[in-house]
This record gives C-alpha cells, structure tokens and sequence, in this order.
C-alpha cells in the first residue's frame, strides 16, 4: 500500500462520480462537475446541454470528443441547467435529431480560463480550493489504478498521444513522498476508489496537455 498524505481534498464538496459509458464524452463531465463545485452547493448540471453546445460551436458530430476551447465558450455564452433539465443519454444520439429540449430550465453560466499547464499550476489552483479540468494522455496504468486508488506507471511506460482524456483534478498531496493529484474521472464508481485516483508526478507531468480554470 502507497503512502497517501492528502493536502486538500475537495470530494466532501461533490456528489458521487458519474459515468459517461462509451460516449466521448469525458471533457463534458469534467466541465460541468467542476462547474457545479464552484457554484455549490453541488446540484449536477447538464453534461449532455454542455456537449451540445461545445460540438454545435466546432462544427463537431456528436460522436466526436469536444474541444477544450469550444467547451468553454459553449459554458460561458451557453451555460448549462441542472441535470434533470436535459439528462445524459446513454447513447450517441443521431445527430439530425439531437436538440435541446424546448425548456430545459434557468441556465447558468461561467467564464473560464485555459491553455498550457504544469503541475504546479493545478496544484497552485486546488491550493486555492478550485478544481481544474486537465486533459491528458492516458497509458496502461491509468486504466488500473491499485486497491488505494493511485496511478504511476511501471518503469517505461509512456504516455501514448492517441489517448487523450479529461479529468477533473479535485485535490492535491504526496504518495510515497512524491508529488501527486487527485482527479475524478468519469468513469463511474468502479474506477479508483469511488470514481477518484491519485495521479503521481511521474504519470501525470510527461501526458500533460492543457487545462482549464474556472472562474
């Protein structure tokens, strides 16, 4: 078992993680998980009206992953309703006939930053209790996070640039002494422990790609 010390940890601010099934979907979840912490207290909000919109933006079928910044323009002049105002499909819908309903409730919205981002830089903004949406490549170890829910690589592995995928990054701490993040995935409750892991330095940092602040 790893040594886990925990700096900040903000899952006692969330709801239970969710599961985007096959769907590419992840930077959605990611997004509106973190949005729905900064707004507190938590009430889901819509993956699927957030998706829409950012896809909608990029000229983007719905069975393509969306742009990191589409997704935020999508949440700043778009925004999005609580979940129940349009609930996740569990399947690409066919894309001539995927709208919003016709009233999906009171919309909110939020101004974000993204671009660039270092290990530091997350832990800098969980530090100041603010989730940040990271996108990253993926290897073999994320996929199998150990019993206590942390993610390293074994010796060689490296990050692969066909697999990209958002997290959310929820706190901060050391594992074994070394620096590490706690991200919620969307993956449902399976993965990690209850839908959380932590990301060690030498998994995280080679993968990193951007990420994204919200305001």
């Amino acid at each position: 078992m790893a040594l886990i010390s925990p700096s900040i940890d903000l899952r006692p601010h969330l709801g239970p993680a969710r599961d985007q099934g096959p769907r590419p979907t992840c930077l959605a979840f990611a997004v509106s998980d973190g949005h729905a912490t900064i707004r507190g207290p938590w009430i889901p909000l819509s993956c699927e009206f957030i998706f829409f919109h950012a896809q909608r933006r990029a000229g983007r079928k719905p069975t393509q992953g969306a742009s990191l910044p589409a997704i935020c323009t999508a949440l700043l002049q778009d925004g999005q309703p609580v979940e129940a105002g349009w609930p996740y499909l569990p399947a690409d819908p066919m894309s001539t006939a995927w709208s919003p309903p016709a009233n999906v409730g009171v919309v909110h919205r939020r101004a974000s930053t993204y671009g660039t981002a270092t290990m530091s830089s997350i832990i800098l903004e969980i530090a100041l209790g603010r989730p940040v949406i990271v996108v990253t490549q993926l290897s073999p170890a994320f996929y199998q996070p150990t019993v206590d829910g942390v993610v390293s690589p074994s010796a060689g592995e490296v990050p692969d640039p066909k697999l990209r995928h958002a997290v959310l990054a929820v706190g901060h701490g050391t594992v074994d002494g070394h620096r590490a993040v706690l991200v919620r995935n969307s993956w449902g409750l399976g993965w990690g422990v209850g839908g959380h892991a932590w990301l060690t330095e030498t998994f995280l940092a080679p993968g990193l790609l951007s990420a994204a602040k919200l305001s």
